[in-house]
C-alpha cells in the first residue's frame, strides 16, 4: 500500500501522523512512504530521518493526497484539503464529526474510507488511540487552569495549590474517564482541593481507591454540578460519549452561580464542548471571558507539546495502520472488530451510531457496506 503524511495546517499543531520509525516500519513490509516536506518538523523530526527511514519527501500536500491509498493525519482536514481527498481513500486521523456535520457530508460526498482514531476501541471496550490524547489534555488542563486564573488573564489571581496560611483552591472535574482521571492526578500534584463527579458508580468507586482522601468524588447530578460550580475555581470539563455530541451540562445559567474570575477548560470541546458557552479557540487566542468567567477552549489541546504527543499516539494508531495497510480496509475491519468500530464513513455512508444520532443522518453499519 501507498501511504502518505502531511503537515497539519490547524493553528499550532504541530503532532505528525507519522514518525520516522513508523515509516521504517511500513517499508520494511513492502510498503511505500510519502511525506509532505516539514511535516514532521515542529514534532522534531527532520526530513532528513524520514528519508533515512525510507520515506520519498514531496513539496505539496496535494502530491501526497493525490498518490496516497492511505492518508495518516492528527487532525481532521481542513477545508482546504477537502477537495484533494479521492474516492476509495482511506483517511485515518481524528476526525470528531459529531461537531461538523459539513465535514461528514464532505467526506460522504467524496466516498472517502474514514477511519477516526477517537471510536476504535480494543478488546475490553476501552478507547485506545483516544487515551494518550486524553491522559496529555487531562494533564495539560490543570497547567492551563493555573496561568489563565492569574489576574493577568482575567482569572481570580489566585494560587491553586495555595501557600501556609491561605485557603487552596478548588478545581471541579466534570467526567472520570481518562481525562479526568489525569486531570485529577495532576491537580493532587499541585495541593489544590480537588472534586470530581461522574455518573459511573463503579467508576466513582475506582477512583477513590486510587486517590482515597485527596479527592472528592460526587454522583453528577444538577443539584452537586450547581453546588460544585458556585464554590470551584477551576472546572475541568471532561464528559465524553465516543463519536456523539457531548452533552451540555453547564449551561449559561450556571456561569451566574460560579465566582468572578473562576476558569473553564473544556477539555470535551472537540465533540462540541460540555459548556453551552463554550466555543473553539486556539492557541494564538486560547481564551474568553463570558459573564465574569474565563474559558479555555483550545479544539487541539496536546498540539501544545508535540514531541511527547506524537510519539505517544502513534504508539497506539500504528498497529492499526499496519493493519490496513497489510490487508486493506475491509479485510483488517472483520480480523478486529475494534477496528471495524472506527470506521465513521464508508461507500457514501455514515457508519457510526453515535455519529450518525448526533449529526441526524442515515446510520448503515459499515459491514453491510462491505458484503
Amino acid at each position: 500500500m501507498i501511504i502518505g503524511t502531511t503537515k497539519e495546517l490547524k493553528n499550532h499543531e504541530y503532532r505528525v501522523g507519522l514518525t520516522p520509525d513508523n515509516v521504517m516500519t511500513y517499508v520494511s513490509q513492502g510498503h511505500t512512504v510519502y511525506v509532505e516536506t516539514g511535516a514532521g518538523m515542529g514534532a522534531g523530526f527532520a526530513d532528513e530521518e524520514y528519508v533515512a527511514a525510507g520515506a520519498t519527501i514531496l513539496s505539496t500536500p496535494k502530491e501526497v493526497f493525490d498518490i496516497a491509498d492511505m492518508i495518516v493525519k492528527v487532525k481532521e482536514p481542513e477545508k482546504c484539503e477537502w477537495d484533494m481527498l479521492r474516492p476509495g481513500q482511506i483517511l485515518y486521523t481524528y476526525l470528531h464529526l459529531a461537531a461538523c456535520k459539513e465535514l461528514a457530508e464532505k467526506l460522504m460526498e467524496k466516498q472517502v474510507k474514514a477511519v477516526a482514531f477517537e471510536t476504535i476501541t480494543d478488546e475490553q471496550g476501552n478507547l485506545p488511540c483516544l487515551r494518550p490524547m486524553s491522559q496529555i489534555a487531562g494533564r495539560l488542563s490543570i497547567q492551563e487552569g493555573a496561568k489563565y486564573i492569574e489576574s493577568s488573564y482575567g482569572g481570580r489571581g489566585i494560587l491553586l495549590g495555595g501557600v501556609p496560611g491561605v485557603e487552596r483552591g478548588k478545581i471541579v472535574i466534570i467526567g472520570g474517564g481518562i481525562a479526568g482521571t489525569y486531570a485529577a492526578k495532576a491537580a493532587v500534584g499541585i495541593d489544590a482541593q480537588v472534586t470530581l463527579l461522574d455518573v459511573n458508580p463503579n467508576r466513582l468507586a475506582y477512583l477513590e481507591d486510587i486517590f482515597g482522601a485527596s479527592v472528592t468524588t460526587l454522583y453528577s447530578t444538577e443539584a452537586n454540578i450547581r453546588k460544585c460550580l458556585q464554590e470551584a475555581d477551576l472546572v475541568i470539563g471532561s464528559v465524553l460519549i465516543p463519536g456523539a455530541s457531548t452533552p451540555k451540562l453547564v449551561r449559561r445559567e450556571h456561569l451566574k452561580l460560579m465566582k468572578k474570575g473562576a476558569v473553564i477548560v473544556d477539555i470535551a470541546i472537540d465533540q462540541g464542548g460540555c459548556c453551552e458557552s463554550s466555543h473553539t479557540t486556539t492557541h494564538d487566542n486560547p481564551v474568553f471571558i463570558e459573564e465574569g468567567v474565563v474559558h479555555y477552549c483550545v479544539g487541539n489541546m496536546p498540539g501544545a507539546v508535540p514531541y511527547t504527543s506524537t510519539i505517544a499516539l502513534s504508539n497506539s494508531t500504528f498497529r492499526y495502520g499496519m493493519m490496513m495497510a497489510d490487508y486493506g480496509l475491509e479485510t483488517a475491519a472483520a480480523m478486529d472488530a475494534g477496528l471495524a468500530n472506527g470506521i465513521n464513513i464508508y461507500a457514501h455512508k455514515c457508519t457510526n451510531k453515535n455519529v450518525a444520532d448526533s449529526l441526524g443522518l442515515e446510520f448503515v453499519p459499515a459491514a453491510e457496506l462491505m458484503n
